[in-house]
């Protein structure tokens, strides 16, 4: 029978790896973002409105790898994986200002908030609680 005190024992020996990973992911994204992004096959790769969908959700992917990754709690946890993960979508829309066949959008700014903010909250509802 699994009891409450084995199943957290079962959980905190897999915080460090899943935080290991969470932070892998949080540096992955964003290059590739960048350099994917930056790619002539990625000029009009997601039709609209479903590249509005795919904002959301990889800004919800990576808001949650930051806040997991960085082992915060609170509100510190959703201002570090908002904070984060929306500057990356801020730089993003820059970059692509600058790429042939690309433009930068407010519409593709507020997917990435959406799904910034989804992903802040599902950080802090993971995070790990004060002992």
């Amino acid at each position: 029978m699994v009891t409450t005190n084995s199943l957290r024992g079962a959980l905190a020996r897999w915080r460090r790896p899943l935080r290991l990973a969470a932070a892998l992911l949080a540096v992955a994204l964003p290059l590739g973002l960048f350099v994917g992004g930056a790619q002539p096959v990625a000029v009009g790769l997601v039709p609209a409105p479903w590249d509005k969908l795919l904002h959301a959700l990889v800004f919800a992917v990576l808001a949650a790898a930051m806040g997991y990754a960085s082992g915060l709690r609170g509100g510190r946890v959703l201002l570090l994986a908002f904070g984060g993960a929306l500057a990356v979508g801020l730089v993003d829309e820059w970059h692509q200002l600058h790429l042939p066949g690309r433009s930068a959008g407010w519409d593709d700014l507020a997917a990435d908030a959406v799904g910034a903010g989804l992903g802040a909250g599902l950080a802090r509802l993971v995070a790990p609680r004060q002992p």
